[in-house]
């Protein structure tokens, strides 16, 4: 679903991403780890295109993503949900959750049918749908943001350090949805800071490290591996 080579960014004068590669099959879970700074979250951006890479070729679904605004990537199907949630305070559950079909042109019984399939995956989010999002904890709003992203309809969900000052039980409600989309097909890149959490979910990770890889295996080997203390630590 996804495919990058070679890539390299900067922001500004700084680079921010050398000589990446990876890959993510459909139906896979790919955690990206690393220590603060290591270039997890310019990856994503860059992967949808918010940073634009200075060399490199990206694919999604087997397209080029070369001149594609991110907007455009999120309605093909790449989804990006951020670091910090970007959730709309002043809007209620309910109108956050529209907001993830607003490109799309869906007729409204699209849109109530994806609604409600939401509900069902978070019932916390049924029970305040009417409650601004402002105005809920933050796993909840933690829910909401992974919510208006599958109301979207992804091919690729990204998620940027979904776990930050959560609790555990929240992170791991949130975590196991996701692996049960995955048997529909849905493919899942995960950065985390916390590499424990994310290899316990993932198919496969890597390591990033000052923008470059370094270390990839699947996530059991990573998890009783050296290389991933060394990634963080060396």
């Amino acid at each position: 679903m996804i495919q990058a080579k070679g890539i390299y960014a900067r922001i500004g004068s700084i680079e921010v991403l050398s000589q990446v590669d990876l890959h993510v099959a459909r139906g896979e879970m790919l955690a990206v780890i690393g220590a603060n700074g290591a270039g997890k979250t310019s990856l994503l951006r860059t992967l949808s295109n918010i940073i634009i890479p200075e060399k490199g070729e990206i694919h999604f679904d087997g397209k080029p993503t070369r001149g594609k605004q991110a907007h455009e990537l999120a309605r093909m199907g790449l989804v990006h949900v951020p670091q910090g949630r970007q959730i709309i305070p002043n809007l209620s559950v309910r109108d956050n959750l529209l907001l993830g079909t607003h490109y799309l042109n869906l007729p409204a019984d699209e849109k109530s049918a994806r609604l409600e399939k939401e509900f069902e995956r978070f019932p916390v989010l049924k029970a305040r749908e009417g409650i601004s999002g402002g105005a809920l904890s933050g796993g909840e709003q933690q829910m909401l943001a992974v919510s208006r992203g599958l109301m979207m309809g992804p091919k690729v969900l990204m998620l940027d350090e979904p776990s930050l000052g959560l609790a555990p039980k929240i992170v791991h409600l949130i975590l196991q949805t996701l692996n049960e989309l995955k048997a529909e097909g849905l493919s899942v890149i995960l950065v985390e800071q916390a590499a424990v959490l994310a290899l316990e979910y993932s198919d496969r990770g890597l390591v990033l490290r000052n923008g470059k890889v370094v270390v990839e295996s699947d996530s059991v080997s990573l998890r009783n591996s050296q290389a991933l203390v060394d990634g963080y630590l060396t």
